[in-house]
């Protein structure tokens, strides 16, 4: 039994981390994607001919997929359910774009949604209505800070993201653990415990 949750820890986190190299390369296009782990509603805009697949094993079909309007939907485990789709949207956010409105009505119930922004180039990811982490795509080496953020993101579970969460796009409330990587919220101090264990 252990064994499988720790294999199924260890796909999640691939995943996450092929996410976010997947994002950087968007981002430093100035392109935008944006990418939901788990399930929502969604309206397709795009006909859906591509078969689902097993992203991990298609970074670049998954790259492709995301430069259509529109998000991509990944079940939680790793295999593409959708992808050039609306998602249903309860309410807008004032001064952010539609995609920012999509993805935090897509962050809740488990979900994790990667959003890449085309205007700053950043990667934020959401969970439970909250962004816990920004991705700066042009601060330099930021690749070399993937599988440590993926790390994180894995500690970083649902439970941990509770009242003391920030709203969206705060940076002066986040720390900077790793180079181009801001914690938000709740995972700021969990980060701040995690980085003292390892000095």
């Amino acid at each position: 039994m252990k064994r499988n949750s720790q294999q199924k820890n260890g796909s999640r986190k691939h995943l996450q981390e092929l996410l976010i190299q997947v994002g950087l390369r968007i981002a430093k296009r100035g392109e935008g994607a944006l990418f939901v782990i788990g399930e929502t509603q969604y309206n397709p805009l795009v006909d859906q001919s591509v078969p689902s697949f097993k992203v991990i094993e298609n970074p670049k079909l998954l790259e492709s997929l995301a430069l259509m309007d529109g998000a991509v939907i990944i079940d939680k485990k790793g295999m593409l359910t959708a992808y050039g789709v609306m998602i249903k949207s309860t309410k807008t956010f004032k001064n952010f774009g539609t995609r920012h409105s999509a993805a935090l009505n897509a962050a809740k119930k488990g979900n994790l949604v990667v959003l890449v922004s085309e205007e700053d180039k950043k990667i934020r990811i959401l969970k439970e209505g909250k962004m816990i982490m920004q991705i700066d795509a042009l601060q330099k080496d930021v690749e070399k800070s993937v599988s440590q953020a993926a790390n994180l993101l894995e500690s970083v579970g649902a439970g941990t993201l509770g009242a003391i969460g920030t709203g969206l796009l705060v940076p002066g409330l986040g720390l900077a653990l790793l180079p181009g990587v801001v914690v938000f919220g709740s995972a700021y101090y969990l980060g701040k415990i995690m980085m003292k264990k390892r000095r």
